[in-house]
């Protein structure tokens, strides 16, 4: 056994005072420990969880690039189609094929009703026919129609008939490349 510690007298008691005793105290350090080591654990937990949703977000991230990346292809592959075709040739090639001409002299109305311009009325230039050639179907007694100014052979009552008509392949179509879009 130990001998009991001598009383302390004057700046040696005071400082005694202060200080916590020198006894066993591991009650008092139990919650303090658990608690460092829940903080320490919540603070991991967070750190894990946040890591997930970062991750999470960067792979949404990537997929929403790719696919606007194959929308802007897309939209550049349908305004290339788009200008192809609205170029003033292919717009006044489509025209004669439906059977349409350029307009004669316009007139134009003034803000006060008067008309200014003398109208004339639109005609078909006159084109060179092609020379018929004998389709296999047809017997070599019949006539051979030829085109009419509108690209269909007439019927009986003197109007375009639509199933007398053959379609011509388009050489313009053929040149031209296929649209091009992403498959889906």
């Amino acid at each position: 056994m130990s001998k009991p510690a001598a009383p302390l007298k004057g700046r040696a008691a005071r400082l005694a005072r202060l200080m916590p005793s020198t006894g066993p105290s591991t009650a008092a350090r139990t919650p303090f420990v658990l608690l460092v080591v829940l903080l320490l654990g919540g603070g991991l937990i967070t750190l894990l969880l946040l890591n997930s949703a970062l991750n999470e977000g960067s792979f949404r991230l990537s997929e929403l690039k790719r696919d606007t990346t194959e929308l802007t292809d897309e939209q550049q592959a349908l305004q290339r189609d788009v200008d192809s075709r609205s170029q003033p040739d292919a717009l006044e090639k489509r025209a004669r094929e439906l059977g349409m001409v350029p307009g004669g002299s316009p007139a134009f109305l003034n803000a006060d009703g008067t008309v200014r311009g003398r109208p004339t009325e639109a005609t078909a230039p006159p084109s060179p026919s092609p020379s018929p050639t004998p389709s296999p179907t047809a017997s070599p007694d019949a006539p051979a129609a030829g085109p009419s100014a509108s690209g269909t052979s007439a019927g009986p009552s003197g109007s375009p008939s639509p199933s007398a008509s053959v379609p011509q392949p388009d050489p313009a179509a053929e040149n031209s490349p296929p649209p091009t879009s992403p498959g889906r």
